[in-house]
């Protein structure tokens, strides 16, 4: 009887969402400790008819694989500075490692999928994003000559590829690397792909699965649901700060761009990107226009 409710509950939302594309954005920090149950909740997206669209991070395996190298890291404001020694040892990483190994584990539940480097076909082209701009859109500031070294910023997503994939009944798993219109190989921040790459196609939803629940009230209560209007208040009145602050400015940079809903949710939690999208009140915070 409770699975036939629960089907039932969640039928409106799988006709709802036939269809659709819905972009997932996989943090690093939590790939390794959900691995199996975000693949076969993805799969089982998949297998009701959505097209979900996986762009992931990998800051945590990155870092590791830097030590290895004898390679230190500096940050300026949550983003890598990266040179291009290390853009090398980045693309290994978030190309070969991490993306192979989300591309197997949704395999392995049956579905299909396809790992893609942001850089093949022209799939993100980017340009040296200006961490000045960056910095002020997140209310901080950093010294005139701050530089990101090989950071870009997304300029044009190969929506064709994606959809070429989707139509054939492959999950894209994105890779956060492109390439400038020289040819020369760029880090990206993984929200920022996931955003773009959600706006670009039109998507019904984005999903930034990360290690903490949403975004909190001055008491630190968790907020379901917001409005752009609200959000930004939010972000005024210093309720929305530090690491949440870039987030949420970037699933605000998706709605106005067309995405229908941007959501924010832990993804260490059993399940909580089927909850998300398949019950009225979900786990996180959404964002909406």
């Amino acid at each position: 009887m409770d699975k036939a409710r629960t089907l039932a509950e969640a039928f409106p939302y799988i006709k709802q969402f036939h269809g659709k594309s819905i972009v997932v954005k996989y943090g690093g920090s939590i790939v390794d400790s959900t691995l199996e149950g975000f693949a076969r909740d993805i799969a089982l997206l998949k297998f009701v008819g959505m097209n979900p669209v996986v762009v992931h991070g990998g800051g945590k395996q990155i870092e590791a694989q830097l030590e290895k190298e004898g390679l230190s890291s500096r940050f300026i404001e949550g983003y890598r500075v990266t040179d291009t020694r290390t853009v090398r040892t980045v693309a290994k990483v978030l190309a070969g490692k991490v993306n192979g190994s989300i591309v197997a584990a949704i395999k392995k539940q049956g579905a299909k999928a396809v790992g893609i480097a942001g850089t093949d076909s022209s799939t993100l082209t980017v340009s040296k994003a200006d961490i000045r701009k960056i910095a002020e859109t997140n209310g901080a500031k950093v010294p005139a000559d701050a530089d990101l070294g090989m950071v870009g910023e997304v300029r044009k997503v190969n929506t064709k590829l994606i959809r070429l994939y989707e139509r054939d009944g492959y999950i894209p798993v994105i890779a956060p690397i492109g390439r400038d219109k020289k040819g020369d190989t760029y880090n990206i921040n993984a929200d920022h792909a996931a955003g773009k790459v959600a706006a670009a196609l039109g998507a019904e939803k984005l999903i930034m699965l990360t290690d903490v629940s949403g975004i909190m009230d001055n008491k630190g209560n968790l907020l379901t649901s917001l409005t752009f209007k609200q959000a930004a208040r939010l972000i005024k009145n210093g309720t929305i700060s530090a690491g949440m602050r870039p987030k949420t400015n970037c699933c605000m940079d998706a709605v106005s761009e067309g995405v229908r809903k941007a959501h924010i949710v832990n993804g260490l939690a059993a399940h909580a990107l089927i909850l998300e999208i398949f019950t009225d009140a979900g786990v996180g915070t959404e964002i909406k226009s």
